[in-house]
């Protein structure tokens, strides 16, 4: 059977900017996909300290990405994104923020998170405008769905918070019926998280006139 997977790879071109940030970071910052697969992959050494991890799946250009890290030092930040580019966009935005507790790993998001964390190791996860699959057929490719719900729930250690965003209101609602009959669960629609940057993404979003819903779950 053919995998279903969450995203879709898009180019590998890099800007000169981006080839500079990746040049420049990629080899302290950038989880390389083939160090996953060794038996002894270790993901607590790539900190040069042990800190509450949270994780971001979808990091895209960095804007939340570099924000966030810099205003929360004192904990460690994985980051998925699949899209190498972004990946490059990222890194120098993470450095312009003078923040170095963020690493990035383009492997799939799900599998990590069910072979590569613990379960109740992550104090936070963040999913912010994950890609929507607006077509109907291809609603089967959203990540937000119960099956991958129950996997990052049960990473989440009790009390810890899953944080999301999205500004298609019936993936919104989807969030909202899996999230809810998840029992590990308790949460719902809240207030814009005030922390979260306003990013290109989302002021495309409401330039398209599209509200955003903000979700906040936490682990019982």
């Amino acid at each position: 059977m053919q995998e279903v997977l969450t995203y879709s790879r898009r180019g590998s071109r890099f800007t000169p900017q981006q080839a500079e940030g990746w040049a420049a970071h990629q080899g302290d910052w950038v989880i390389p996909d083939e160090a996953v697969d060794r038996p002894d992959f270790d993901l607590s050494t790539w900190w040069p300290r042990k800190a509450p991890l949270i994780v971001e799946i979808g990091s895209g250009i960095g804007e939340a990405t570099a924000a966030l890290a810099a205003a929360r030092p004192e904990v460690n930040i994985l980051a998925f994104e699949v899209w190498r580019p972004g990946v490059a966009d990222s890194l120098w935005r993470v450095a312009q923020a003078g923040a170095d507790n963020v690493r990035f790993c383009g492997v799939d998001a799900v599998w990590s998170l069910e072979h590569l964390l613990a379960p109740e190791s992550l104090a936070e996860l963040w999913t912010f405008f994950p890609d929507p699959w607006h077509k109907t057929k291809h609603h089967k490719r959203r990540l937000v769905s119960a099956a991958n719900a129950a996997v990052m729930a049960q990473r989440l250690r009790p009390g810890g918070v899953w944080r999301l965003a999205t500004d298609w209101a019936d993936y919104a609602e989807q969030m909202i019926e899996v999230l809810d009959a998840e029992p590990s669960l308790t949460g719902g629609r809240v207030e814009r998280w005030a922390d979260r940057p306003l990013t290109r993404f989302e002021r495309k979003g409401l330039e398209q006139d599209r509200s955003i819903t903000d979700l906040t779950y936490t682990r019982i």
